[in-house]
């Protein structure tokens, strides 16, 4: 198989034809990269100018918030740029980069999330060892870890399509480059790729998804136990976290589970969890968190008490 360079761009057809469709999308997602930018950046500035939020559970949901907005990063402004534009398209060592970091941002995500499973786990169940677990040089650890197995989850995906011969059509039927609308676009038999995508990304959403399930199925069983104050807290905390599970794996599993075929629900399903679920994380963590809010709170007294000087 040799990359053929016959295809030197591609355009993407977008989410509708419908010129009004568009305009109303524009203002609809330009809301909300612009809310993903700032509430997920309020957190993370919250968090790391607040003493109170110095646990590790915190420094996770910061770094959690941080990788929201270079995830959505990878394809909101050229979405919404495109709305607005009569020719979408986008060079073909572009379409790779795009690719490559929305893989490498997800994929370090969903390693997150399972990390702060873990921290959770152990928060709950072994409270008197938690701050020596879960101290700072793990924590860091863990984080990087994360880091490294999205490089390494997205390096093996742009790996299966950057040889690709691409010799002809270059039409893509969505809005952003992605494994599945490039392979219909090859000239080459691409069932082998296809079963590699599933052991890759299809797999690691499915196994990551079933240990965080059973880490709070776990952590259930040992709140029988516990009083119901800390029945309620733990739920709390613990709510908040399972929430942006099931958003975020949800329609990942849905997507990366058949990669022999493209459905139109798909571009829809990708707007969920390229915009939708970035926009809900600091929704979701911030109005469900006390401590969360105090913070806020603080925070922007301190601001203002600074404007005033």
């Amino acid at each position: 198989m040799t990359n053929i360079h016959n295809v030197t761009e591609f355009i993407f057809l977008g989410l509708s034809p419908n010129q009004e469709v568009q305009r109303v999308c524009f203002l609809i997602f330009l809301f909300l990269y612009t809310a993903i930018v700032l509430g997920n950046f309020l957190i993370v500035l919250t968090v790391t100018t607040s003493r109170s939020l110095g646990s590790p559970m915190y420094f996770f949901l910061s770094c959690l918030s941080f990788v929201e907005i270079c995830y959505s990063s990878t394809t909101a402004p050229k979405l919404i740029s495109d709305l607005l534009a009569e020719r979408k398209a986008m060079s073909w060592w572009g379409c790779m980069a795009q690719l490559f970091f929305l893989h490498f941002f997800g994929g370090t995500e969903i390693f997150l999330l399972t990390v702060m499973a873990y921290d959770r786990y152990v928060a709950i169940c072994k409270p008197l060892s938690y701050a020596t677990i879960m101290n700072r040089q793990v924590c860091a650890v863990l984080v990087g870890t994360a880091w490294v197995g999205g490089f390494v989850h997205s390096f093996a995906q742009i790996l299966l399509v950057f040889h690709l011969p691409f010799c002809g059509p270059n039409v893509i039927n969505h809005y952003f480059c992605d494994l599945l609308p490039l392979l219909k676009l090859a000239c080459f038999d691409t069932f082998l790729i296809g079963l590699l995508i599933v052991a890759n990304g299809g797999t690691l959403s499915v196994v990551s998804f079933g240990v965080l399930l059973a880490s709070y199925m776990v952590i259930l069983l040992h709140l029988r136990t516990q009083s119901s104050e800390g029945w309620r807290k733990a739920l709390s905390t613990c709510g908040s976290h399972v929430t942006v599970v099931i958003l975020f794996f949800g329609p990942c599993i849905f997507i990366y589970l058949r990669p022999s075929t493209t459905l139109p629900i798909d571009k829809v399903v990708a707007v969920f969890y390229t915009l939708i679920t970035p926009f809900l994380n600091p929704v979701i963590y911030s109005l469900r968190n006390a401590e969360m809010k105090k913070a806020m709170k603080r925070l922007w007294i301190r601001t203002l008490r600074l404007n005033e000087k």
